[in-house]
């Protein structure tokens, strides 16, 4: 059996990797090919082409990199029309995968579509794309069954991997001598994202809440993961112009597949998170830590979103995943003029320190975590081998 996938990012890579591994189990003689990174690959996969020729943020970055996504684009969807495979499997990266499941689908190619776009948020009218593009939606969240029912395009809610790899309960003791660190000392995760506009924008505000916190507590200790060397490079250079005391950068170092994400490994042994928007609001919300949720756009990523979007905000009043998945604020968002170092600081010292706010959102994470926790795999599966058959 022969299967195509394209997966464009880190959560994507990850997400992916789980469905082979559960794909090779049922058919062990799969040959899987496309575009992915070096969790899939752990499992067998054949990258025509390396993760990162898909991890660009946005239009600006799409611009700069447009060359070479043209290239793996037509590279790519000339390989599947010259030798199809029996079904097509695009995991997130929707301004890629839709375009590519466009024509796969009108060559007769089945097509999933894993990690619905964020509609419900943004751009709305994305929806006729996939409804040309798409044979049969995977979505993670319960809300978003509703909207491709209601649209008329097969849907299925796997629920979220995540909820069932990581535990309802984590044991903070355990990862903290792990790591080496005092088993009393108050942990805060930095968590400044996994791109290089994200690095750049938001880690000098991190580092300068983290300033004003140490001011309050000298032996707080931070730890931050890094994706990659080049991050870790990037965010070391915003450290050397805003440094901190008691800080350690984790660095995902060993191979693909026989360890847990450097991401994990942080948020278990921490108290709390000071996190970028997107998937790590979840891994935290997963781990049951009390967070804060920012983002940082520049001006012009700003105007050319709006343009783009034709909205000057989201269609619902909450960008972190734990806020849009319990329809409410239970945990601070501080994005654009509001991510200011003193406000994620006095935000993040709450988060830290009161008990009563700590134990009330940890209820409401555990609600959540049993909400998502589903067969995940197995659903996904099932879709993808009944329409190869």
């Amino acid at each position: 059996m022969h299967i195509g996938m394209v997966a464009g990012e880190p959560s994507g890579d990850l997400l992916a990797s789980r469905l082979l591994q559960g794909l090779r189990a049922q058919q062990p003689a799969l040959r899987c090919t496309g575009i992915g990174g070096p969790q899939m690959q752990a499992q067998g996969f054949d990258a025509w082409h390396p993760m990162a020729a898909l991890s660009v943020f946005g239009y600006v970055d799409a611009l700069k990199a447009l060359p070479r996504l043209y290239r793996s684009f037509h590279d790519v969807k000339r390989r599947y029309l010259r030798n199809p495979p029996q079904v097509f499997v695009g995991v997130d990266a929707p301004d890629f995968n839709l375009r590519l499941e466009v024509h796969l689908r009108r060559a007769g190619v089945p097509t999933i579509h894993f990690v619905g776009p964020s509609i419900w948020a943004w751009r709305y009218e994305r929806i006729h794309r996939i409804r040309e593009a798409v044979s049969h939606m995977l979505v993670l969240f319960p809300f978003e069954e509703q909207i491709y029912r209601d649209e008329g395009i097969p849907v299925t809610c796997v629920g979220h991997p995540l909820a069932s790899v990581i535990p309802m309960e984590t044991d903070q003791a355990h990862a903290r001598e792990a790591l080496g660190l005092d088993p009393q000392a108050r942990v805060l995760a930095l968590m400044p994202g996994s791109r290089a506009s994200e690095i750049r924008l938001l880690a000098p505000r991190f580092l300068q809440a983290v300033q004003r916190l140490q001011a309050q507590d000298p032996d707080l200790h931070c730890l931050v993961p890094m994706v990659n060397r080049e991050r870790r490079m990037e965010f070391e250079a915003c450290l050397a112009a805003h440094p901190v005391q008691n800080l350690r950068i984790i660095l995902q170092s060993t191979p693909a597949g026989l360890s847990r994400p450097a991401a994990w490994s942080v948020l278990a042994a921490s108290d709390a998170a000071l996190v970028a928007s997107g998937t790590a609001t979840l891994e935290a919300a997963l781990f049951k830590r009390p967070m804060v949720i920012s983002y940082v756009l520049s001006p012009w990523m700003r105007r050319i979103m709006a343009w783009r979007s034709g909205q000057e905000r989201p269609l619902v009043p909450w960008v972190g995943l734990p806020n849009v998945l319990a329809q409410t604020f239970i945990v601070p968002e501080l994005l654009q003029d509001e991510a200011t170092p003193e406000g994620l600081a006095e935000a993040s010292w709450r988060a830290l320190t009161d008990e009563a706010h700590r134990r009330e959102v940890t209820a409401q994470y555990s609600r959540l975590h049993a909400d998502l926790q589903r067969d995940t795999v197995g659903l996904a599966n099932r879709v993808i081998l009944a329409h190869a058959d």
